[in-house]
């Protein structure tokens, strides 16, 4: 392949205008949980991205762990979030939801009567943070709090909530849906052997610690269909105390091959080590393109030169940037002139605030209040 990242790509029968995609990021700006106008408004100002992918979206109210996040569960966030999609097809751009239940990665506060969160076992992330309240009942980040482990019968239920979510998305207008399976939270606490002590059939080998994944895309499909059903892995990744272990590469050469079987939208891999957690090895993204014949996405440190690079050698489809979208709406042409990108200042990126939200400038936004300073300055 001979292209670049901003040729048009497809996702099954989606055409997106380019090969970038905007990456999930959490903003917490939903005091109520309802999507809103200034949701729309973000969204669509970022809508060069040839697909969005919404921030982390609760499917349940059992599945946060961070205050003001919306969801996909009641009827009101569906009408909510029909303004968001509406705004981004106007634009031409293409969104899935990323549908997320944070499993341990939570805190009592976070929970419907304050009970505990739940995971695939009771071992504590006692290093991890959730954002709830403190036993003063401050806001801020607090320790997760102990989990306890799903019943047998309960396992089932959440892969419905998915599917459920799912299901309300595509009402919503959404194009499909992206399982959060990264990140050290409940999917990926299955599929972790040191976190996933069980004894009945999602614990143990390797199937069956895949079973509540492909549960959960399985009842997805049966929702909506394969073909807007997609999944976000973190192969190698230790975020939330997730350690390394030994089947690891078998784990997920094995979903790798059930995934393409089933024919779904995209896999989204993330490289941990833009986060600082640990990088993925050398030939595994290789490795990765030989075991599944559909669609890839790639996050993590992503800039033109590397998208690029793995795009034209055909280990990956379609490039995925993060927080350089947040202080730059038009990271698109940004990254087409290679004009300067506005660096982003992390102490916006959560809140109810809407500064640092939906008021950074474009470029020409920007050169065009220089003239206008330099006007004031040498003009008189």
């Amino acid at each position: 392949m001979n292209t670049n990242i901003f040729e048009p790509a497809r996702i099954g029968s989606l055409q997106l205008n380019n090969r970038i995609a905007m990456a999930p990021m959490t903003r917490a700006r939903n005091a109520d949980g309802i999507p809103n106008d200034n949701n729309a408004l973000y969204y669509s100002q970022r809508a060069g991205a040839g697909l969005i992918i919404t921030e982390g979206v609760a499917i349940s109210d059992t599945s946060k762990g961070v205050l003001y996040i919306p969801g996909l569960y009641t009827p009101e966030q569906v009408e909510g979030w029909k303004k968001v999609t509406a705004a981004v097809h106007a634009k031409g751009s293409k969104i899935f939801a990323q549908l997320w239940h944070v499993g341990r990665v939570s805190h009592t506060s976070n929970q419907p009567g304050g009970q505990a969160p739940v995971s695939s076992s009771d071992i504590q992330a006692a290093q991890s943070k959730a954002w709830g309240y403190d036993e003063n009942g401050r806001e801020g980040f607090v320790t997760a709090s102990k989990p306890r482990a799903l019943a047998t019968e309960e396992v089932g239920q959440i892969a419905q909530d998915f599917a459920n979510a799912a299901k309300n998305a595509i009402k919503a207008g959404f194009d499909g849906v992206e399982l959060h399976g990264a990140n050290g939270y409940l999917i990926e606490q299955f599929l972790n052997p040191h976190i996933n002590n069980r004894t009945d059939q999602y614990g143990g080998s390797v199937e069956n610690r895949s079973r509540f994944l492909l549960e959960a895309i399985d009842a997805s499909i049966a929702a909506v269909g394969a073909a807007k059903v997609a999944i976000r892995l973190t192969p190698y990744g230790g975020l939330h105390e997730l350690p390394h272990y030994d089947d690891l590469e078998a784990t997920y050469q094995y979903l790798a091959k059930e995934l393409s079987d089933r024919k779904i939208a995209y896999i989204h891999i993330m490289d941990q080590q833009s986060r600082g957690s640990f990088a993925l090895p050398d030939g595994f993204l290789e490795r990765f393109r030989q075991w599944y014949d559909g669609v890839i996405i790639l996050a993590g440190g992503m800039d033109r030169e590397k998208s690029e690079r793995l795009i034209n050698a055909g280990t990956i489809d379609i490039a995925a940037f993060g927080e350089p979208f947040i202080s730059n709406p038009d990271l698109v042409d940004r990254l087409r002139h290679n004009w300067p990108q506005t660096p982003p200042e992390r102490e916006l990126h959560y809140g109810l605030t809407m500064h640092g939200y939906i008021d950074w400038k474009t470029y020409k936004e920007q050169e065009a209040l220089c003239a206008q300073e330099e006007q004031q300055v040498f003009g008189r």
